[in-house]
């Protein structure tokens, strides 16, 4: 009788199997799954924004006086403002320089924070003192206040809106980043590397910071609400982008003058900016559910 030979026994590796438990618990949780939703179509919708209005032509600045203030129809869904322009696609338009514009603001505030929480938590001596001095003092003015500052002396435009905002945003990633450094650097396997002779920097950069990837991802889902917000505050107080260039704060600021008589035109900006924050924040909350073991129910 011939033995007919068993098949292989493949084993999943533990980061594989970590991961397809972690997939499984976002997907039981009904208000992740709801942010994933929203986030997006909100990525969709900055992607594609500009070529799906209904009217391109009023995203590049043109009017229509003739059909001014006229309510939500079939032709307009979300009605048209003072100038007779669509806003429905003013927000689709729009949604690509709030979204980007938060989006280039987490991943710099990320960038920076990273290298100056990275370098002062496993460097220690004077640079942790030097960098974590500058992060406190910048921790101490309101960051929306320093942003204005910094935009107002820069000037209008969404690259040095970005760069305003970026400069208040670091702080926070270095504390988180350093204070993960400080507990990764005496594990067992950073004292291994030391002992095969890695450098410093292969130490850091290969060994400890991949390990710390959870919470820095979803501090930067948590903060893109946030950092949406705070570029619409910037563009409503005037200081952010300006007009005919599409964007939900300037077109609350601009829409503010005709409330309540004509709330369309701040009801639907309005509207756009917290569906986009709320799956932000939603996803984040799936994120740290997930990723973060202390944060697991």
């Amino acid at each position: 009788m011939t033995d007919i030979p068993a098949p292989p026994i493949v084993q999943e590796s533990a980061r594989s199997l970590s991961m397809r438990r972690a997939l499984f618990r976002f997907r039981q949780s009904h208000l992740s799954m709801l942010g994933a939703a929203l986030v997006i179509l909100v990525l969709v919708i900055a992607v594609l924004g500009p070529w799906i209005a209904p009217y391109p032509d009023h995203v590049a600045g043109g009017v229509d006086t003739a059909n001014r203030f006229k309510p939500p129809s079939w032709g307009n869904p979300f009605g048209t403002n003072e100038l007779g322009q669509d806003v429905l696609s003013l927000v689709l338009a729009g949604t690509r320089v709030s979204v980007l514009a938060g989006l280039g603001v987490v991943v710099i505030g990320t960038l920076v924070g990273t290298l100056a929480g990275a370098v002062a938590g496993f460097a220690g001596g004077w640079w942790d003192e030097i960098l974590m001095r500058i992060s406190d003092l910048k921790l101490t003015v309101p960051g929306l206040i320093l942003a204005m500052a910094v935009a107002a002396a820069l000037g209008p435009g969404i690259v040095n809106m970005v760069i305003a905002i970026s400069l208040s945003w670091w702080p926070g990633y270095a504390r988180l980043v350093r204070g993960e450094v400080l507990a990764k650097k005496e594990e067992v396997f950073v004292t291994a590397a030391r002992a095969i002779g890695a450098s410093p920097a292969r130490i850091l950069f290969r060994h400890i910071l991949p390990n710390i990837v959870s919470p820095i991802v979803v501090k930067m889902s948590l903060d893109m609400g946030f950092a949406i917000l705070t570029v619409a505050s910037l563009g409503f107080i005037g200081i952010g982008v300006r007009p005919p260039t599409p964007e939900w704060g300037t077109l609350l600021s601009v829409s503010r003058s005709y409330m309540p008589d004509f709330w369309w035109t701040a009801m639907f900006p309005g509207l756009a900016m917290f569906v986009a924050i709320f799956g932000f924040n939603l996803l984040g909350d799936g994120l740290r559910d997930v990723l973060d073991p202390r944060a697991r129910r």
